[in-house]
């Protein structure tokens, strides 16, 4: 078995390795959920986040695992570093290296940053590993993970039954969204239907691997799904602004009761966060205690990092 160094994308996870994450992160939420943790395996470790764009869940996610499990965790604040005075990518992951770091947490704007990390860190020797916490528009694999971990979660399956005969329909900006990318992935790989919906200036060109339709309507990408994952307005990557109001985006492609009611019964509702309700979704689904997944997908996320680091901390040697 080869052993898990880096995280980049969930496309590149060995099959055992991917199902082996899910399955336990799935152990460790229900260890969570009756108030234990795993041993602490990471103790002595530093896990340095290293965040170039914003984060609330995925930040304090990663430092909540890693203390959980022993570490020692520091985040490097980019607005008060010396990024700001024109310091390199690779200058910046190599001083955290010297320092002492043993795993990079990394977001950034720009596709390619992980793997400039990866080869810089490989180049110099040094034994750190990269997670990568989203990067642009391109990936956020750790919450494609938990995404699909807290769907099998909800209807009680393992990552062996997947989720073969259940659809996922996701809505919203799914071309600006690494949240899709990632979660499309590790869908596809559990077997399940993919729809997407929203307006067409905010889907791909072409269905991406494992997207069984494209649809503008809503209501027909959530026609007869068992799962209906809704996205935010991604402003900060939009090259040129939508043709709607927020009012009218709402009425059009915003999520409420009776859009879903078109679902199957019981259909359960995500959100990656963070959620600008009334827009995307309104107040009644994202609090839906029958229906949202909002507040099981970020314990799951915990769940799931902490499931990453041990996998990766296996792999070292001390």
């Amino acid at each position: 078995m080869t052993a898990l160094r880096h995280l980049t994308d969930v496309a590149s996870l060995p099959e055992e390795t991917f199902r082996r994450l899910l399955s336990r992160s799935l152990t460790i939420r229900e260890m969570m959920d009756r108030g234990s943790f795993p041993a602490p395996v990471l103790d002595r470790r530093a896990l340095v986040n290293l965040f170039f764009e914003d984060s609330t869940r995925t930040l304090m996610s990663f430092e909540m695992a890693a203390k959980r499990l022993g570490a020692h965790t520091l985040t490097l604040p980019i607005a008060n570093s010396s990024v700001k005075k024109g310091e390199s990518l690779e200058d910046t992951v190599l001083t955290m290296c010297a320092q002492g770091a043993d795993y990079l947490v990394i977001r950034a704007r720009d596709q390619g940053t992980i793997a400039r990390a990866i080869d810089v860190i490989e180049q110099e020797g040094f034994l750190a590993s990269v997670l990568n916490a989203g990067e642009g528009s391109f990936g956020h694999p750790t919450q494609g993970l938990l995404d699909a971990a807290t769907m099998l979660r909800a209807i009680d399956r393992t990552p062996d039954q997947g989720l073969t005969g259940y659809k996922l329909a996701i809505c919203g900006d799914v071309s600006h969204s690494r949240v899709a990318a990632s979660t499309i992935e590790a869908s596809a790989c559990l077997g399940a239907e993919i729809v997407l919906g929203g307006p067409v200036a905010l889907l791909p060109d072409a269905p991406p691997p494992g997207v069984q339709a494209m649809t503008s309507s809503v209501a027909e990408a959530v026609s007869g799904a068992d799962f209906v994952m809704t996205l935010r307005l991604q402003k900060e990557r939009m090259t040129k602004a939508l043709d709607l109001s927020l009012e009218e985006y709402h009425r059009q492609y915003g999520l409420r009761h009776e859009v879903i009611a078109a679902a199957n019964p019981g259909a359960f509702i995500l959100h990656p966060g963070p959620a600008n309700r009334n827009v995307e979704i309104t107040d009644a689904l994202a609090d839906d205690p029958a229906r949202s997944l909002i507040r099981s997908q970020v314990r799951q996320g915990v769940a799931l990092r902490m499931a990453l680091l041990e996998e990766i901390e296996r792999g070292k040697s001390r």
